[in-house]
């Protein structure tokens, strides 16, 4: 067996899962783990008379690789990620390759990027979902970084990726340095706001309307069926309808508390600092630190106790309803991550492609889903497209939905079950398409106890001007400033 063309670093779940798909199509793989029992382990487990090269060192790893060296990471972002560069740096060479697949902060991306191409060594950031049947079966993947780089990897990155009903590989170049990892933590952002959007209305379902977990996994495959098609309203179905031992939902003894690992955090930080409107995956997030608060909430439901009406309306029009709602809040959700997109390539001077990341994500990944098609279809119809809902396809879809929406919210409203993501993509609907928000007062207060100024609807854009309120104040005003 010769040198290997592409090593991998880290065999947990993804990067074992990735390696075993490199392999089975055709690419001779290094593995090396920080643990050396694991690559042992790997090699004489699922690894066993498979193209593979196992090394106990960075430095062993280094030399069984045929030049350019190419060494995707998947471990633990932050820290191990530049304990490794680290590592490894003495035993590169100049136009080597270092792949980051894991969920790093796109601005470490850059900031690695920058380094080590000074150094001759070019760096990628690689966007990886799927999970763990994605990473051996076909990902989604999101490569971002050195363009030439890119070069030497596209066909082993094709290769393993998924593929779109066309036969298209569901992977694309980026743009430069963190622009894949910037693009992936979108992706975790919707994921996140889905997640909650598909929950809420299994809670509506279950406090609302008395259903058991099977008939509501009945309800979730028949949307499964419709235009919400998609893998997180499969496995919702499937979730739902999974017995334990005792022959009770497995679902129905598992702690309302759930964890995160950041990604949602970072997009919503990142909203913030580019002053774009990302509030249904902000509630999103925030919807599960909420859940974490179990011991308060505890002591909160006995406080305020929740006093519910018997629904007696028509039930199979409010699930319709419902399903309007969380198809309309979906629409959303993107629109919201793809704005948020839009905004970073002004900002980093990227070129990122809208309709290639839908399409990118149409398959193998975990916000995969039919809705994607249309998506891309959006922008490739026009490429500068300023908000999804602005598309003619989505605007009527959303349209069409809004009156269920609005009743579906309302009735989850009156009977206190909380849908953070549903509602705050229905005020932000309502935000968007009203042409007099009441900023103008916000304004007035700004300028009165600021003096921060304000613009006027009878004078041009760019003109500000700056009231004294109170009779005794001066003529001098604060500097205009943004997000």
């Amino acid at each position: 067996m010769g040198k290997a063309q592409i090593a991998v670093v880290g065999l947990a779940v993804m990067g074992e899962n990735l390696a075993l798909n490199m392999e089975r199509h055709g690419f001779r793989v290094a593995v090396y783990n920080r643990t050396a029992e694991k690559v042992d382990c790997f090699l004489q487990g699922r690894a066993k008379g498979k193209q593979f090269l196992g090394a106990h060192s960075v430095e062993e790893l280094v030399g069984l690789l045929q030049k350019p060296r190419i060494i995707m990471l998947m471990i633990r972002q932050g820290a191990p990620v530049d304990a490794f560069i680290e590592q490894a740096l003495p035993y590169l060479e100049q136009d080597d390759i270092l792949i980051d697949g894991g969920n790093s902060n796109f601005q470490d991306t850059i900031r690695r990027s920058q380094a080590l191409e000074k150094k001759g060594i070019h760096y990628m950031g690689c966007g990886v979902s799927g999970g763990e049947e994605g990473a051996l079966n076909g990902p989604a993947l999101m490569p971002g970084g050195s363009r030439q780089a890119w070069q030497h990897v596209q066909s082993v990155f094709e290769a393993i990726s998924a593929k779109a009903p066309s036969g298209e590989p569901c992977c694309g170049y980026i743009g430069e340095n963190g622009a894949g990892h910037f693009v992936k933590m979108v992706h975790n952002g919707i994921e996140y706001g889905d997640i909650q959007i598909i929950c809420e209305a299994y809670q509506v379902m279950r406090d609302l309307l008395a259903m058991p977990a099977s008939e509501i996994g009945d309800v979730f495959a028949q949307w499964n069926q419709s235009e919400l098609n998609s893998y997180l309203i499969e496995i919702t179905a499937n979730i739902l309808h999974k017995l334990g031992e005792d022959g009770l939902p497995i679902v129905d003894k598992i702690l309302d508390t759930a964890g995160q690992k950041g990604t949602g955090k970072w997009t919503g930080i990142c909203a913030l600092e580019e002053g774009i409107p990302l509030t249904l995956i902000g509630e999103a997030v925030f919807a599960r630190c909420l859940s974490a608060q179990k011991e308060e909430r505890i002591a909160a439901s006995a406080r305020f106790p929740i006093s519910r009406h018997v629904f007696s309306g028509d039930k199979q029009a409010l699930i319709e309803d419902l399903r309007q709602a969380v198809y309309a809040s979906k629409i959303v959700s993107y629109a919201q991550g793809f704005a948020l997109i839009r905004q970073a390539c002004r900002t980093y001077d990227w070129q990122i492609d809208c309709g290639q990341v839908a399409m990118i994500w149409r398959e193998g990944c975990i916000i995969r889903s039919v809705f994607l098609e249309k998506i891309r279809e959006a922008y490739e119809k026009q490429k500068d497209l300023a908000n999804l809902l602005m598309d003619p396809y989505f605007a009527e879809r959303i349209m069409a939905a809004e009156q269920g929406w609005r009743r579906a919210a309302a009735q989850a409203v009156l009977q206190s079950i909380p849908l953070p993501a549903i509602t705050s993509a229905l005020s932000y609907f309502d935000g968007y398409r009203c042409g007099n928000l009441p900023a103008n007062l916000l304004q007035a207060q700004r300028d009165y106890f600021g003096a921060h100024t304000y613009e006027r609807i009878d004078r041009p854009r760019g003109e500000f001007f700056h009231t004294d309120w109170t009779g005794h104040g001066g003529n001098t005003s604060a500097s205009t400033y943004s997000v």
